[in-house]
């Protein structure tokens, strides 16, 4: 009985002593010795703190940069929103290295070191430890936060979703989608509002042609899924401040609790979603999952016998987050620097109202021939009609 008790504590001794080394390996010993290879290479940078790194300082730099309005529009929006390039630019030089917590972030700047580290190191780099962790409960590991060989083969299976053609064949929803913003500015305006926030409008519009491309005659439930998915993507970025601390992502804190929550959620609807279309190849209804994103990759992944269920919801929650924020503003942007340039208005009024003859909406045929609105407006807005343009510039 003794042997057993001394036996048993020796484990636990030895377990904590591991325990113990590789934190303070993790959150020391390694940083430490990164940090001197990159001194002796001649790459300095901001010190670090213990834990957090240079987090903190990034964010009371940002802080002070963004506590007032922009005195003009200005597309330099560098020194505001990432102060910390510059800062630590001008005192380290070109190439530095900060602490993201525990993580080094080397910043290059100089193009033909850029163009060598992508083209001799893309297999072996990509997104870290922390950056997949924080976004697990959110795109889990969809292509955005794949690494290596599995970027490489989930790649090759969403490529086929987003050939040229098939895209061609989303403008239906593009404009239905467009006509249905269009009008609720129109309802606003009748109402008596003077103004409106349109970057709403262009996150609402975005993410209708992402619910209805990707989920087609599921629309309404993937607009649920949609705000679902915001308010993960809301939870999880809060929750992944604390990833530089031991054992945070275990804590049972009210941001992990609701993470999950809202996680189970998202991947049940999803899952009623993927489970109806394969019932309904099963019994013969349907020859195929179906022409939207959710359908193309369910038939790639068949293909390749790959059908993995959990990838495909990674996939999904993928589109949505990249498919629809990033286009809704530029879409702003877009529609701001038209509104304060009223002689680049009339330039595009002109262009849309010689190419369409004044009939309405563009076709697909028409857009190649937009040369001042193609180089700079992203697909949706080239649906924008004379009128409709004219309408969310000026309100009527």
């Amino acid at each position: 009985m003794a042997m057993v008790m001394v036996v048993t504590i020796l484990v636990i001794v030895s377990l904590l002593l591991k325990v113990a080394y590789e934190t303070i390996s993790c959150y020391w010993l390694t940083p430490l010795r990164i940090k001197k290879i990159m001194e002796m290479q001649g790459v300095g940078g901001p010190k670090p703190r213990f834990f957090s790194g240079n987090i903190l300082d990034m964010a009371s730099l940002v802080s002070k940069t963004t506590s007032h309005d922009m005195k003009t529009i200005s597309h330099d929006i560098v020194g505001r929103l990432l102060p910390h390039f510059l800062l630590w630019s001008s005192q380290y030089g070109k190439r530095f290295v900060y602490w993201n917590g525990t993580e080094p972030r080397l910043c290059l700047t100089e193009t033909e070191l850029i163009k060598e580290f992508l083209s001799k190191c893309s297999t072996v780099s990509g997104r870290s430890w922390q950056q997949r962790q924080g976004s697990k409960h959110f795109i889990g590991g969809g292509l955005l936060m794949a690494n290596a060989q599995d970027w490489y083969h989930q790649r090759h299976i969403v490529a086929p979703a987003f050939a040229g053609d098939r895209l061609k064949g989303y403008a239906g929803h593009m404009v239905e989608c467009t006509k249905e913003m269009l009008q609720s500015l129109q309802n606003a305006l009748d109402s008596g509002r003077n103004e409106v926030e349109i970057g709403e409008y262009m996150t609402k519009l975005t993410a209708d042609i992402i619910s209805r491309t990707e989920f087609g005659t599921s629309y309404h439930k993937g607009k649920k899924i949609f705000h679902l998915l915001k308010v993960l993507q809301t939870r999880c970025a809060q929750a992944s401040r604390h990833l530089c601390f031991p054992g945070s992502r275990y804590f049972p804190s009210k941001y992990n609790r609701e993470i999950k929550s809202l996680k189970m959620e998202v991947e049940r609807l999803l899952m009623e979603i993927i489970q109806s279309r394969k019932d309904c190849v099963e019994i013969g209804r349907s020859e195929s999952y179906g022409s939207d994103l959710l359908g193309m990759l369910l038939n790639e992944m068949e293909k390749k016998n790959s059908l993995d269920l959990q990838l495909v919801m990674d996939e999904c929650k993928t589109f949505f987050f990249a498919g629809h924020e990033t286009t809704a503003l530029l879409l702003t942007w877009t529609v701001m620097l038209l509104a304060s340039n009223p002689s680049w208005q009339q330039k595009v009024r002109d262009e849309i109202k010689t190419i369409c003859n004044d009939s309405g909406i563009p076709s697909l045929d028409q857009l190649s021939k937009l040369t001042l609105v193609s180089p700079n407006i992203p697909l949706l807005s080239l649906f924008f009609s004379y009128k409709y343009l004219r309408f969310i510039i000026c309100g009527h």
